[in-house]
Order: structure tokens, then C-alpha cells, then sequence
């Protein structure tokens, strides 16, 4: 049982994860466009 929750959490932490790293992404690109310009 204690295997089923740790892939349980193993697959829940990546989404979140990706998301947030997503969204950094996306303010990184935004910083960099503005210092170009």
C-alpha cells in the first residue's frame, strides 16, 4: 500500500510542478524580451 502512495504522489507532484515551472517560463521570457528591447 505504501508503494501505490508514493507512485500516487509521484505522479501528482510532476503536474503541479510543470505547471509552476510553466508559468517561471513564461515571466523569464517576458524579463528577457523586455532587457532585449
Amino acid at each position: 500500500m505504501s508503494k501505490e502512495k508514493v507512485v500516487e504522489k509521484a505522479q501528482k507532484k510532476p503536474a503541479a510542478k510543470s505547471l509552476k515551472e510553466k508559468r517561471a517560463e513564461k515571466k523569464v521570457k517576458k524579463e528577457v524580451k523586455s532587457h532585449q528591447s
